[in-house]
């Protein structure tokens, strides 16, 4: 178990200290903590959060950056930030996904942010959750089934970071996704991804038992917090269900379904789906594939379990 933990521990280091960023997008969670602990002191770290939601990745972000010695910037995005960072992130991604826009939205405003402030590049996170198992659906499964649903996802992960950073002129550096750190993660069994820790089942516990003696133990044991949640923007979903009336809504989702053979769920996603057809087609008028899913008639790969292009789970 030492010589895991030792080589997590190495391999992390050499990913971190290869990187050219002056810059890293924190959340104050374990996964930016981690890549925040081997940066330089005084480096740039810029948090997102909604200035007018409830949002916890504020403390931690501080308290994160007072303990490494960096120099946080903080990003209180107003209503207005937000809207306007919705409509640019759907024209980036192209697509209306709820959870993916709510998510990326925090992503856009971050890379922003550190471009206003005279950075070139940015260190994300990104991979951590989808290489250690940290996501809490993880936490249900049984090993074999765990393992079987790791190795799908690995095959189709991607990253809007990527599509966000070129589109704004901000290179990514993610050091999880180092080639010797995703290789390495991928070889340590999935019973020390997801394991109990003082009767509590944790994802990523390999990771965090690797790191609790060197980032704050709050920190190495802080609950899985989806950006969404630690940003403020998951409060986008009420702030929509208030903002558009119901015969609006029912209206426009009866004239959605019968024009573009797209089911909306919801006010928010509504919201998103008419930024979305500003700018791009119908989904059933895009791609050549005979997988569609049954909601928004998108293309979808032949074995997932997730729609890209309008967020629906199963299906």
């Amino acid at each position: 178990m030492q010589e895991i933990f030792s080589n997590l521990t190495r391999l992390i280091s050499e990913a971190v200290l290869s990187c050219t960023s002056d810059c890293i997008a924190l959340s104050g969670g374990l996964d930016s903590s981690i890549l925040a602990y081997y940066l330089k002191k005084n480096t740039k770290a810029i948090v997102v959060v909604a200035k007018d939601f409830p949002a916890s990745d504020l403390v931690y972000s501080q308290f994160v950056a007072k303990e490494f010695g960096l120099k946080l910037y903080i990003k209180n995005a107003t209503i207005e930030d937000l809207m306007y960072s919705i409509e640019e992130t759907i024209k980036i991604l192209k697509n209306f996904n709820h959870i993916e826009i709510r998510n990326s939205i925090v992503l856009y405003l971050a890379i922003k942010t550190a471009k206003e402030n005279g950075c070139t590049s940015i260190i994300t996170g990104d991979g951590c959750d989808e290489l250690f198992a940290g996501y809490s659906f993880f936490l249900r499964k049984k090993s074999t089934e765990l393992q079987k649903d790791l190795e799908r996802i690995w095959k189709i992960m991607h990253f809007p970071t990527q599509k966000i950073g070129l589109a704004l002129g901000v290179g990514i550096e993610s050091p999880f996704l180092n080639e010797k750190v995703s290789n390495y993660a991928k070889s340590i069994p999935v019973d020390l991804k997801v394991h109990e820790e003082n009767d509590k089942k944790y994802g990523k516990w390999v990771l965090r038992k690797a790191f609790e003696h060197i980032i704050p133990q709050s920190i190495a044991w802080r609950d899985k917090s989806p950006m969404q949640d630690g940003s403020g923007t998951n409060s986008l979903t009420t702030f929509f269900e208030n903002s558009i009336k119901d015969e609006t809504f029912e209206s426009k989702a009866k004239l959605y379904l019968e024009k573009d053979k797209v089911k909306l769920n919801s006010r928010e996603s509504l919201y998103y789906y008419e930024f979305y057809r500003k700018y791009f087609d119908p989904p059933y008028l895009l791609g050549s594939s005979k997988y569609r899913c049954p909601e928004c008639q998108g293309e979808i790969e032949s074995d997932s379990h997730f729609c890209r292009m309008c967020g629906s789970f199963p299906i």
